[in-house]
């Protein structure tokens, strides 16, 4: 006991001390009870006005893990209350906040299945106010399903011996949504990566256009490879991977590189037939469907083979079929009958023009089938599918066209667009106009997830940060349904740097 306590007991009554001990005891044998109570509660989580979680509640969560991964089984229990608070504080946020759904772009690595990685990732990104995660699924030609559980024409990211039956996205699945995170599946459409062009039996399924290239020789680093949309193949082959992919069951699937190469300088406009990736038979097939009449098939078999059509191709045309009038294909309103008796040298820049026009919209319409298809299986479940591009993919340049031709303003308005606002000015102005522009082209109803490209709280000289972005918008677009921020890895270099380049043992 204490000095000073017991000189003070000694001088009071008998029946006094015996009081102030009973006092004492209730006091301190209280407290004794409440202290486990105290650790045992989960800190409640303070979060700002982006819905972020504030430090101490994020380094809480973060020592209770790595105790957790320790064995302390106390931890454990503590970590997951932790998680499931964290969860409903983001979610109370993001439903009185704006945006209501904010996403954030996720690769895996092999590492990546390693204890505690994927918790400490998904732990991040709770604590940054996201509340939607898109994992990148099938990219650079591998896809992210289990080597014992992959029939599909790519090999699994995990290829390490003794990891064949590591299945890292269900299980990134099941850990965001422990979080209340819901997870997403993201994948290259029509680009299907360098391992696919290596095999024989698929190389009549890669894009070509009239210089005789494919795409894999058009592409700076030689790692992407564009197939032919209309190929029957490569669509079996597609299909069968996303049917694989919602075996995992995602809360959606994002279709990303649905659009032709992106090509430098010149190459960068596709102005004559050469430029476009029609040279490829199942392409030419369909395409040569689109005739109408005989006529119709001649000069486009012509204009296909010369990038243009003649007033003598015309005239030959008309008298290898006098009984027919116009030539006629799919989408082609015919002149009066009296502008079909003109003269061939009069009739023929019309045709010129038209031809070019068929040749550009049936390229665009293979990218159109495709996503159609690829979106297929998800719609029948009930499972959310978006479209992701580039405003500025679609446009035309004088009489040319961007030579990656995404028709992304004919995406169905039942997808979700996830708009890649990548604009790089001094400001915010050019992102800003570029969201305005995917806006004023949306029907009514469609689901705009614009995705900005940046880090919290830091930018350069040509990219504000998150921040100013994320204000601009919300002044410019109040009614957009999300945004998304590409990417983890730039919010996290270094985590992104070790995980890429450690090695499983």
């Amino acid at each position: 006991m204490p000095v000073n306590l017991y000189i003070y007991l000694v001088g009071i009554s008998n029946r006094s001390a015996k009081l102030l001990w009973q006092r004492l005891w209730v006091v301190v044998f209280s407290s004794s009870l409440l202290l486990p109570n105290l650790i045992s509660q989960p800190a409640q989580a303070q979060v700002n006005q982006d819905c972020q979680l504030s430090t101490t509640a994020a380094q809480t969560k973060e020592k209770l893990r790595l105790l957790a991964l320790k064995g302390d089984r106390d931890a454990q229990s503590q970590y997951q209350k932790l998680v499931r608070q964290h969860a409903q504080d983001v979610q109370k946020c993001r439903n009185r906040t704006w945006p209501k759904i904010q996403a954030v772009w996720l690769r895996l690595y092999p590492c990546d299945i390693q204890p505690g990685i994927i918790d400490q990732i998904m732990d991040r990104m709770v604590n940054r106010g996201y509340n939607q995660i898109y994992i990148e699924t099938f990219y650079d030609g591998q896809v992210l399903l289990p080597a014992s559980d992959n029939p599909t024409a790519w090999p699994s990211v995990l290829r390490t011996p003794g990891t064949e039956k590591m299945d890292l996205l269900s299980v990134a699945i099941q850990k965001g949504r422990e979080r209340g995170l819901k997870v997403y599946s993201w994948m290259f459409t029509i680009n299907f990566g360098y391992t696919y062009a290596k095999r024989a039996d698929r190389e009549s399924a890669i894009a070509r256009n009239g210089k005789g290239q494919t795409s894999l020789y058009v592409v700076d680093n030689g790692s992407q490879v564009f197939i032919d949309p209309y190929n029957m193949q490569a669509k079996r082959d597609y299909f069968q991977m996303v049917q694989q992919v919602l075996r995992r069951r995602p809360d959606g699937l994002l279709f990303d590189y649905v659009r032709y190469p992106r090509q430098a300088g010149t190459d960068s406009i596709a102005t004559k037939v050469t430029d476009l990736w029609l040279f490829t038979p199942a392409t030419q097939e369909a395409l040569f469907r689109r005739a109408l009449n005989t006529k119709g098939l001649d000069l486009m078999r012509r204009f296909l083979s010369k990038g243009y059509v003649t007033a003598g191709d015309i005239d030959e045309v008309d008298k290898l079929y006098p009984q027919q009038g116009e030539p006629m294909w799919q989408g082609r309103i015919p002149p009066p009958q009296e502008k079909a008796l003109l003269p061939a040298t009069d009739r023929q820049p019309t045709l010129q023009v038209e031809l070019w026009q068929l040749m550009v919209a049936h390229a665009m319409q293979g990218i159109l089938d495709f996503v159609a298809l690829a979106s297929y299986p998800a719609q029948q479940l009930g499972i959310p599918a978006g479209v992701v591009f580039f405003p500025d993919g679609n446009q035309m340049v004088g009489q040319g066209y961007d030579s990656r031709l995404q028709p992304w303003d004919r995406f169905p308005s039942n997808l979700q667009w996830h708009a890649m606002a990548y604009a790089t000015c001094s400001d915010v102005s050019c992102i800003a106009e570029q969201v305005q522009r995917v806006i004023s082209a949306a029907k009514p109803g469609t689901k705009i997830i614009p995705a900005l490209a940046g880090a919290w709280g830091q930018s350069t000289s040509t990219r504000p940060s998150l921040e100013a972005q994320m204000q601009a918008l919300r002044k410019y677009a109040p009614q957009l349904a999300g945004v998304s921020h590409f990417a983890y890895s730039w919010q996290y270099p270094e985590n992104d740097s070790d995980r890429k380049f450690c090695r499983l043992r």
